[in-house]
């Protein structure tokens, strides 16, 4: 409370506002896209509104980063403990798992009630993938935080999409390898994202699973236990389903399958074009130099930002993972992408095309010189030919 008051001194000497306080709770549009689904179309009587989350992540949200534009405003140094201490802003992450999960039972009802076909039953499992992808990105934020019941709402947040090994990896294998050929999680120049998804999702339980063992080990303690924070988050996603499937039958078995891959396939291509082609320069040591901002790809635009939580700001989070999102800054030495997350990620599935927008723009990041990518390994120099857009 001392730090809201002191939040809020500095809000009335008129040295700085927290623009964007209340546009954070647009994120919980997303959750509530199974439900907005259902009153379009009983309103307009279309089945195409049963994908709402795809037209919204697709369609709205790229719309809407266009006419919104970029916001590069950081908060200011003396305002940084009040704003990272702010409750507000905690609430609109905590929110965002009732009304997940509300959606999901929601999702079953209809598909066990409602008069649908096929289609239309996958369109409505988009609709709860985009969902849980999102989530995977709520439990992001979450599961960085010292406070041990955001880190068990984060394995909460992850059970939907049946991936709570990300609980592990992410900050134990992910955030000390970024950026290296050792990372699963590490796109590299010329790889794509069909290439890069088995890696990554193989790589991602892998690294997982070696850690939990090597930390139980550590402490005496069996591999096979509730300890393990791999077998407790997804005991929580085996309880979740079954607990479904118990109450609705067996008939939404099949959706929430297609639905926990669409969400973790949303959220490896985040992953994916987070550090595409981005390297660390390794030292005489054999150890590879400090992360910094110019080892991940930053976007600065408005709308996108609010759905993901600041997630674009992706240099600050690597270099300060604990910080909370409301007070993660622009850092204009990152390089940039060209749009939102919620633009590339359908890019990214269109590898033509993603490497006709991205591979001229990375190795402009490395002024042409392509000893310094991160490059698929076997490749020569003479395979990886600089664009000409890029040595200009």
């Amino acid at each position: 409370m001392r730090q809201v008051r002191s939040l809020r001194r500095v809000r009335a000497k008129g040295s700085w506002r927290e623009p964007n306080r209340y546009l954070w709770l647009l994120g919980l549009m997303a959750p509530l896209s199974p439900f907005v689904a259902w009153a379009l179309v009983h309103a307009f009587g279309l089945g195409l509104f049963w994908a709402a989350g795809v037209l919204l992540m697709a369609i709205v949200i790229p719309l809407v980063d266009v006419y919104a534009g970029v916001d590069k405003a950081n908060p200011p140094d003396e305002a940084m403990k009040a704003l990272e201490d702010d409750r507000f802003y905690r609430w609109c992450t905590y929110l965002y798992l009732p009304v997940q999960y509300a959606g999901l039972v929601f999702a079953c009802y209809l598909w066990t009630t409602a008069p649908m076909g096929w289609p239309e039953r996958f369109a409505l499992a988009a609709t709860v993938g985009v969902v849980a992808g999102i989530g995977i990105n709520a439990a992001h934020e979450l599961g960085h935080k010292r406070p041990t019941h955001e880190r068990w709402l984060a394995k909460f947040a992850l059970a939907q999409s049946a991936y709570g090994h990300f609980y592990v990896e992410h900050n134990h294998g992910h955030h000390l390898r970024v950026a290296t050929p050792a990372d699963p999680a590490t796109a590299r120049y010329g790889e794509s994202f069909w290439a890069f998804l088995p890696r990554s999702v193989v790589g991602g339980v892998r690294s997982a699973w070696r850690h939990e063992r090597a930390r139980l080990a550590r402490r005496g303690r069996r591999t096979w236990s509730p300890r393990n924070d791999v077998l407790n988050a997804w005991a929580i996603s085996v309880v979740l389903f079954a607990v479904l499937v118990a109450v609705f039958g067996w008939s939404v078995a099949p959706w929430l399958v297609v639905q926990a891959v669409i969400g973790f396939v949303l959220l490896e291509s985040a992953n994916y074009l987070e550090h595409y082609g981005l390297l660390r320069r390794k030292l005489p040591s054999g150890r590879y130099e400090r992360v910094a901002p110019e080892h991940s790809w930053n976007s600065d635009h408005l709308c996108s930002n609010l759905f993901l939580y600041h997630l674009q700001r992706h240099s600050d989070h690597h270099a300060n993972p604990q910080r909370r999102y409301q007070t993660l800054r622009s850092m204009p030495e990152a390089p940039q992408l060209p749009a939102g997350y919620a633009t590339l990620i359908w890019l990214s599935f269109v590898p033509p095309l993603w490497r006709r927008v991205m591979d001229p723009r990375l190795l402009a990041h490395y002024g042409g010189d392509v000893s310094k990518v991160n490059a698929l390994p076997g490749r020569s120099v003479e395979q990886r030919r600089v664009p000409e857009s890029a040595r200009r």
